[in-house]
């Protein structure tokens, strides 16, 4: 039986999802020959450690009762139990450290940044030169500084962040097959917000702009503040990591962001509700000028993230509508990739782009994959 230790920091949405698959998953990883040992979970607080790190992780009623407690909305100081240790926030870089420096060089361990964090940067790049390994779902890290991010990728066996661009789809893993065979990348053009996706799907159908982002904010597709969405960010730093990978020495000043709203509109001019109601109706009429626009040429309007060359833009684009992205509907996220050998018809990557459940799963699949790193 091959066992992989590992530390989640961030067990938010996201983490406990993840917790709650590897739970679920272990009699198919025993068949497989493999256990996942969770040593220990932290939140922005706490940090709880199994009390026997060289023979086994946290057990699993534990864990499932760690998940009930964050779900509930508590910290995980609320937690007491024999097998394992609590750490208040001052020791808790210091203490994950002392785990990295026992276990990163030996055995091995995996530290999974499950987080919104970009706290967790300065540990990660301590780590991963202990010999340690890592997995992201937090985009942070990797669009910090160009330093940042190439001290991350000093050691690219490593790493795996599949689910910093496009939750569970199989987007990073497809791009570095393509890099590795020597076929260049020309162009990437992608709809990488399920959010934005279903705005623009829905504005296409003559909805107007206020009503569609209500009914998404209603849906749970956007984050309770909408601007959070329609401010183009999230999708500019997953064009940023795509970016890097490519080649690309930028960092997200140099990305071209086209915001759905004003500045006048933003969250330190205008509270939610405000924005909700009388900011929103604002933008209905530029919006379906542009939707009737693009219909009048054969086209749709697409929110979507575009590299090529040395550019990088992230924004509205009027895109053919028999195209992938021109089809697109609801929330998924889609990705074109052109290169030498997908020139006319490119390698097109679809799929749903979000949601905890499916994001921890592409975690879930990250940490598998590296397995082989392992003894």
């Amino acid at each position: 039986m091959k066992t992989i230790p590992l530390i989640l920091m961030g067990c938010g949405g996201v983490g406990c999802h993840l917790l709650q698959h590897i739970v679920s998953c272990r009699s198919l990883h025993s068949s497989q020959g493999l256990c996942l040992n969770v040593l220990g979970v932290s939140d922005s607080k706490s940090l709880v450690v199994t009390e026997d790190s060289s023979n086994k992780g946290l057990d699993d009623k534990f864990l499932m009762e760690l998940c009930r407690v964050k779900r509930d909305g508590g910290s995980l100081s609320k937690l007491g139990d024999l097998d394992c240790r609590l750490f208040s926030h001052p020791e808790l870089q210091e203490r994950i450290l002392e785990l990295a420096s026992q276990l990163g060089g030996k055995t091995g361990l995996v530290f999974v940044d499950c987080s919104a964090s970009s706290n967790t940067v300065a540990v990660l790049k301590q780590v991963v030169d202990m010999g340690c390994c890592i997995v992201m779902a937090n985009k942070k890290p990797l669009t910090s500084t160009m330093e940042d991010f190439e001290k991350l990728y000093a050691y690219p066996r490593r790493i795996r962040h599949e689910s910093t661009v496009g939750a569970g789809l199989p987007v990073i893993a497809s791009l570095n097959r393509i890099i590795s065979s020597g076929d260049p990348v020309h162009r990437i053009i992608g709809s990488l917000s399920g959010t934005l996706g279903y705005v623009m799907s829905e504005v296409e159908d003559g909805k107007p702009l206020s009503q569609v982002v209500r009914a998404a904010k209603s849906l749970g597709y956007t984050e309770p503040d909408p601007r959070e969405d329609l401010g183009g960010m999230d999708v500019a730093r997953k064009a940023l990591i795509l970016a890097r990978i490519l080649g690309q020495r930028i960092n997200m000043d140099t990305i071209q962001i086209e915001s759905l709203y004003p500045k006048e509109m933003g969250p330190d001019l205008m509270s939610v509700e405000d924005f909700m109601n009388s900011g929103l109706p604002l933008l209905d009429k530029d919006i379906q000028e542009r939707v009737e626009k693009a219909a009048s040429n054969g086209n749709v309007l697409r929110y979507v993230c575009v590299i090529e060359g040395s550019s990088c833009e992230v924004g509205i684009q009027e895109l053919p509508k028999n195209s992938p992205l021109g089809r697109l509907r609801g929330s998924d996220n889609v990705l074109e990739i052109y290169t030498r050998c997908y020139t006319s018809q490119p390698l097109v990557i679809q799929g749903a782009g979000a949601g905890n459940d499916t994001t921890a799963a592409g975690v879930l699949a990250d940490i598998v994959d590296i397995q082989d790193l392992f003894p």
